[in-house]
Order: structure tokens, then C-alpha cells, then sequence
């Protein structure tokens, strides 16, 4: 027995040492570690920690930073990389620094430990959304300058807090500010997702939110009586209506015709209803008000006009005593009332460039797609620049905001080159290539 327990500690040790030797060995996964290890999760993220990170690697390139503060406590770091030509319309590379909670103790190592495994993995929440992105912006440029580089056009590192819970007070205000408007900005890059297969993911476009709570009413009676048109009844119906609706978009997805960027989603989140009592609810009361909640996220390329209409008239009408409201509603469409989204054909040079330095980085880049959720990508757009969701991240399995996020150190030193690849192209490019907007425009 206990030549067995020796045997054990022993075999913990050298997984132990084996771990430390990787992460000493490879200095790149170390500076990942540590932005990792920062722990900027909602509802208290330790921006200033990572700012000051963030500005000691700037440092560290020699690359011009500052430090902007739309709201206070919410450091947005902005670094430069300037070009020899300040005429031609920049690239900007945006990742937030923010992540979400996580559930400690169902983890198999603490999600800000950065765990390096002995299968390369690294977990922590974060290495897939985004902060390895934020970093391997950095590492490319790293390795760009080594090889004595200079970019034509200049190069902006944005590093924004609050994404994950809107982007209101980071990438919002960021674009919105006469900041970005002295940027010149002509090309944004900003996360994508991860991808199962051995095929890169890039997103033209997302789907937009349209956070639905739908009430009923009826009067309250016995919780043994039969009557027509009680609140719990009426919001019955609609919840039927709604899954209905939601099964016919979601036997798009199964049957392979349409990606779920495609289709309008609708998940339900919350229900209320009843009255309450310190012990539980009361049993035989039927209550005279009950509400649910839904997720909508909608395609640029669908019908939201529609949409709204069948709400009115099917999921929530005042004729069964019902009535909704919008907890947010973003629309698809531009100002010109035209779809917010980023051109890939022709018409869209940087989608060409992008295609061309992923494949020269010894990558592959998957069929265009709509982002399923919403990301910083959609304040870009608004402003009619062209904005491309990218995050190298192929033969990974898809676990933001699920437990046990993690990066293989392999996967995430091969996004490096594709950055490094993909940097180059962009800045370089001199061919046509004005911006997108004019600067009046925005």
C-alpha cells in the first residue's frame, strides 16, 4: 500500500514538472496564461488589471497606447501601430477584455487558473472567447516586427470592456466617439467562433436581439374551477404558438438547409406566475397574471417587420387579454433600410485578402457565415464599415460561456501565424481599398 501511494505522488509529480516545462518553454503561452489568469468575469471584472497588462505588452513592441475611459471604472485600451502611409484607411483589430461567470465546481481545473494539461490544453474562461484573440493580435505583431515589417496602412488594437453584457459602455461608445472618427478606420476584424472541423469560421453578419416578455391577464378564481380565458391558459396558448414556430426554424437547421445564423431563434427564459408564499406557492389559486420571457435573435436577411406582426397577432393578442413588450430590440437594418452586413464577393476586398492569408497560413476558411449571437462586430457595421467575425480556433470543440473552456496551445500558436499572415495582407494592401464610409458619414 504504501509502495503504491509513493508510486501515485510520484506520478503526480512528473505530470507536475511535465506541465511547468511547457508552459517554461514556451513564453508565448505563458503571457496567455497570465491575461487569463485575470480575472475580468461579470459582475466585478478587474479591468485595470488587464489594462495594465495590456499596456505592459504595448510597451514591450514599442507600440503607441492610450488609455480611454467613456465610463468611469472601464478602462478601453487603444493601441497603435502606425503606418507609412496615414492616408490610406486603417485596420482596426477589436477583442474585449470582459468574460462571463463561471461555475467554479464544475470545473475540473479553477477557470482562472489557466491550467496548462498534459494534453496541451489550457483551460480557463476566456481561451476561447476572446482573450486569446486579444493576445494573439499582440504575438503576430510580435513576430511582424521581428521580421522587420512595416505596414503601409496603420494598425489599431482596440481592447474593450463589457461585451459580454452588451458592449454599451465599451465598443458602443468607442465608435460612436470622435476618437474612432480620427482612427480612418477601413477594415474591423472581431470574433468569431470555434469550429468542430478543420475548417476556420469567418461571420459576415449576426443576428440581432429582440428580448420579448409577453403578459397575460384574466381574473384569478379557485385552483379547482374551469373557466375560459385565465392568465396561465392564455400564456399556454402562446407558449404553444411559440414553439411551434420555434420547431419549424429549428427542422431548417436539423435538415441541413439552412446554418443556425440563418434562421430566427427563439428560446424561452423565463416564466412567471403564481403567488407566492414564505413556505411555496399557494396551491389553489389560480393567479391573474403570468409572463414569459424570450431570447429572439434575428438574421439580417429575415423579416422582422413580419415577425413583429406575428407577435402581435398570434403570439401575444389583445384579444386574449395579452400584451408584450421589448426588453431590447436591435433592428437589421441599416438606415437606408438596407441589411447590416459585410459584402463577400467582389465587391469586398478584404474578404478576398482574408480567404487568400488564411490559405497562405496553411489554413482553411469555411463558407460564410451569420454570427448566431451578437458581438461588438454590429456597432462597426452601423456605421457601414465592413467588419469580418475571425477566431482561429479549428478541431476545437465550442465552449464559450460552457464549463471547462479551453484553447490547445497547439491551436492557438497556428491562430497566431494566421494572424501574423493575415495582418500583413491587410496592412500591405494599397490597391484601392478607401474607406468604406466617409468620415462626414459617421
Amino acid at each position: 500500500m504504501e509502495l503504491r501511494l509513493r508510486l501515485c505522488i510520484i506520478s503526480l509529480l512528473l505530470l507536475s514538472s511535465k506541465s511547468t516545462a511547457i508552459q517554461s518553454d514556451h513564453p508565448i503561452i505563458s503571457r496567455f496564461q497570465r491575461y487569463l489568469q485575470i480575472n475580468t468575469a461579470h459582475p466585478n471584472p478587474q479591468y485595470r488589471e488587464a489594462a495594465d497588462f495590456i499596456l505592459s505588452e504595448a510597451e514591450s513592441l514599442s507600440l503607441q497606447s492610450q488609455t480611454l475611459e467613456f465610463v468611469p471604472g472601464k478602462p478601453l485600451v487603444l493601441l497603435k501601430w502606425p503606418g507609412s502611409d496615414p492616408s490610406l484607411p486603417s485596420v482596426l483589430l477589436n477583442s474585449h477584455t470582459d468574460v462571463v461567470p463561471a461555475e467554479h465546481d464544475k470545473w475540473v481545473h479553477p477557470p482562472f487558473s489557466a491550467n496548462l494539461d498534459p494534453n496541451g490544453d489550457v483551460y480557463a474562461r476566456g481561451s476561447q472567447d476572446m482573450k486569446c484573440v486579444g493576445i494573439q493580435y499582440l504575438e503576430a505583431i510580435r513576430r511582424l516586427k521581428a521580421s522587420g515589417f512595416k505596414p503601409k496602412r496603420s494598425v489599431y488594437l482596440s481592447f474593450v470592456p463589457d461585451e459580454e453584457i452588451g458592449g454599451h459602455d465599451g465598443a458602443e461608445k468607442l465608435a460612436e466617439s470622435d476618437v474612432f472618427k480620427g482612427l480612418n478606420v477601413g477594415i474591423v476584424l472581431d470574433e468569431g467562433l470555434a469550429s468542430p472541423t478543420e475548417n476556420y469560421r469567418a461571420f459576415y453578419a449576426e443576428r440581432c436581439p429582440m428580448w420579448l416578455v409577453i403578459k397575460a391577464t384574466g381574473a384569478p378564481g379557485h385552483g379547482a374551477k374551469l373557466y375560459d380565458n385565465t392568465a396561465m391558459e392564455n400564456l399556454l396558448k402562446s407558449i404553444e404558438s411559440v414553439r411551434r414556430f420555434r420547431a419549424s426554424q429549428f427542422d431548417l437547421v436539423k435538415a441541413g438547409l439552412k446554418a443556425e445564423g440563418e434562421v430566427v431563434s427563439v428560446n424561452m427564459v423565463f416564466l412567471k406566475a403564481g403567488t407566492p408564499t414564505p413556505t411555496g406557492f399557494v396551491m389553489n389559486l389560480q393567479p391573474s397574471e403570468a409572463e414569459a420571457g424570450f431570447d429572439i435573435r434575428v438574421p439580417p436577411t429575415a423579416d422582422q417587420e413580419s415577425l413583429e406582426k406575428r407577435i402581435a397577432e398570434e403570439w401575444a393578442p389583445a384579444s386574449r387579454n395579452m400584451t408584450f413588450r421589448f426588453k431590447q430590440k436591435v433592428s437589421v437594418l441599416d438606415k437606408a433600410g438596407r441589411p447590416i452586413l459585410t459584402a463577400t464577393d467582389s465587391s469586398n476586398p478584404w474578404w478576398a485578402l482574408l480567404e487568400d492569408a488564411v490559405k497562405k497560413a496553411n489554413g482553411k476558411l469555411g463558407k460564410p457565415e451569420i454570427f448566431p449571437a451578437s458581438t461588438d462586430a454590429r456597432y462597426f457595421r452601423n456605421l457601414g464599415l465592413p467588419a469580418i467575425g475571425f477566431s482561429p480556433m479549428a478541431n476545437t470543440p465550442i465552449l464559450l460561456h460552457d464549463h471547462n473552456e479551453f484553447l490547445n496551445k497547439d491551436e492557438y500558436l497556428k491562430g497566431i501565424d494566421v494572424y501574423e499572415s493575415i495582418i500583413k495582407a491587410y496592412a500591405s494592401y494599397v490597391d484601392g481599398g478607401r474607406s468604406a464610409v466617409s468620415r462626414d458619414e459617421l
